[in-house]
């Protein structure tokens, strides 16, 4: 009986302890947490933005700075890709890229996704503060959230740590910034751990003439067979969007939101649907907002230069679909918009969707 005793005791011991350890090596964010702002400015303080101004907006998912040469282990429905991680040189060569991009383009803000931070298969470097070395004088304003981070992920093709966060890059001034928790999957306690945890990065910049402008950036989860995830992402990004609404808060939000527009899975090839469903869960938020590229955008006869993703599977030849999209306030006018897609095709598998509001007088 004292034998036994020992040995349950023993045996908790040791789950407490792999407990503790997993605890240890994985994250757990709160719900709502701050996030650090940083505006540097050498020669005077970052303006402030004012009513009845134009504003330039750019998102873009970088892809960890890997470049089109690559096909993934997780490209593949199948986990085949035979790929695992991007060289060093192609992660400098398309820091350079995506810098050139930004500083040709020039935006007054710039949501970006998929930007490393510690993450073992792309060196531990911190992908933003490199490309801020190359725009600083364009952003004296930043901010940023991690939505993937663990010290040890225990994924064959990983085995290391990863980091992953979202974004922002601002020629205004920027008073606060929040990372608001988006749903996560209901799968598997051990397992969720170790995966992605959703967010939204919500800046916040004031007016000149009092007021403010949220700027959300995002990038939602993948699709899984019997979960509703991505109903529930959408509809805390509706929530939010709403109580912008309801305090007269004039917003943009921007990211990678991995799903479809309308009309755009059946003209997809039977073998690249299975990411996606029938009837898009994005179409809660477009019934409510306006959105570049907007669904006549999607579905008119030039509907291919509003394509934003080139999947890196071999049997997809070009930009195919569209995932990444700005969605505003109906107080902001849209002047204009485009998917920059001539010199871009190689930097990532997403393309930069930008667009230019007009703010409206006397907000």
């Amino acid at each position: 009986m004292q034998r036994s005793m020992r040995y349950i005791v023993a045996f908790a011991l040791l789950i407490a302890l792999a407990a503790g350890l997993l605890y240890d090596v994985t994250w757990h964010p709160a719900k709502h947490e701050k996030s650090p702002v940083t505006c540097n400015a050498k020669d005077a303080p970052p303006p402030l933005l004012a009513s009845g101004q134009a504003l330039k907006v750019m998102t873009w998912n970088i892809q960890h700075l890997a470049g089109k040469r690559y096909v993934f282990w997780y490209d593949m429905a199948d986990g085949s890709g035979p790929d695992e991680r991007p060289t060093p040189e192609d992660i400098a060569y398309n820091l350079d890229e995506v810098a050139r991009v930004i500083r040709d383009e020039q935006p007054d803000i710039v949501l970006l996704q998929d930007v490393d931070d510690g993450a073992k298969n792309t060196d531990y470097t911190d992908q933003l503060a490199l490309l801020q070395e190359r725009v600083t004088d364009l952003y004296p304003c930043s901010t940023e959230a991690f939505y993937w981070k663990a010290d040890f992920v225990p994924n064959p093709h990983i085995y290391g740590s990863v980091g992953t966060k979202l974004a922002m890059l601002s020629r205004y001034r920027v008073d606060r910034a929040e990372r608001l928790r988006l749903p996560s999957p209901k799968g598997n306690l051990l397992s969720r751990q170790f995966e992605p945890k959703r967010a939204l990065l919500v800046s916040y910049l004031p007016l000149r003439n009092g007021g403010q402008l949220a700027v959300v950036n995002t990038h939602l989860g993948d699709l899984r067979l019997g979960d509703d995830t991505l109903q529930r992402q959408v509809s805390a990004t509706i929530q939010l969007m709403e109580s912008f609404e309801r305090s007269g808060t004039l917003w943009i939000s921007g990211g990678d939101f991995n799903l479809l527009p309308k009309g755009q899975y059946e003209r997809l090839p039977v073998e690249q649907r299975a990411p996606y469903a029938p009837h898009s869960e994005l179409g809660a938020l477009w019934e409510k907002y306006p959105m570049i590229p907007s669904n006549d955008d999607v579905n008119d006869e030039d509907r291919g230069k509003w394509y934003t993703r080139f999947p890196n599977d071999p049997r997809v030849s070009g930009p195919d679909r569209t995932l990444d999209y700005l969605f505003y306030s109906p107080a902001l006018q849209r002047v204009d918009a485009q998917v920059r897609r001539t010199d871009t095709l190689l930097i990532s598998d997403h393309l930069p969707v930008i667009g230019r509001f007009l703010l409206p007088l006397g907000r």
